[in-house]
């Protein structure tokens, strides 16, 4: 079992219970998934983009990537319907656990001139996706192997049915958001 998952369990779970009134574990909400996303505009000129991005995120998820295609053409943007844009993968159960832990612990102390999380970045369901600029904050990564930095969405996804409940538990988990202060 992976620490964080162990922690949700054993800690988590009953601060919330206490926190919101719940009268069954079961109300408490949960991370169902983690997904990261990764949009590549500049594929449709250069294909090897494709290819380095992939890798890249196959090594910070610890499993293999899906290449997104995009669903219809826009001429403006020279992008017809199944041309590769974009790469993501999508974290379930222990992966789920070990990526987050990473992140809290590993990721984002190495983040330059970090001040916390934003708070903006709740879809007013329970759900929160923040965006990191480069990728490089993750030691998984080879930099010599990536052909450039490019950034990427997290986007967690919660059985949480607010943003209120939602960022509680991701508070409690260990994600460092900003003070009302910090602008």
């Amino acid at each position: 079992m992976a620490r964080l998952e162990k922690q949700y369990r054993e800690t988590i779970v009953p601060a919330l219970q206490k926190e919101f009134n719940f009268s069954s574990a079961m109300q408490v909400p949960k991370i169902t998934r983690i997904v990261l996303n990764m949009g590549l505009g500049e594929a449709l000129a250069n294909q090897k983009v494709i290819e380095y991005a992939e890798y890249a995120m196959t090594q910070i998820s610890g499993q293999k990537a899906v290449v997104t295609k995009a669903k219809k053409s826009i001429a403006s943007f020279k992008l017809r319907k199944g041309l590769p844009i974009g790469c993501m993968v999508t974290l379930r159960g222990a992966r789920m656990y070990e990526f987050l832990d990473r992140f809290i612990s590993v990721a984002l102390p190495r983040v330059r001139d970090f001040k916390g999380v934003p708070t903006k970045g709740f879809d007013g369901r329970g759900n929160y996706t923040m965006g990191l600029k480069e990728q490089s904050v993750f030691p998984e990564v080879e930099i010599d192997k990536i052909d450039k930095e490019r950034g990427m969405n997290i986007t967690f996804v919660t059985s949480a049915p607010n943003d209120q409940q939602s960022r509680s538990l991701l508070t409690h988990f260990g994600i460092p958001f900003k003070k009302p202060g910090n602008a």
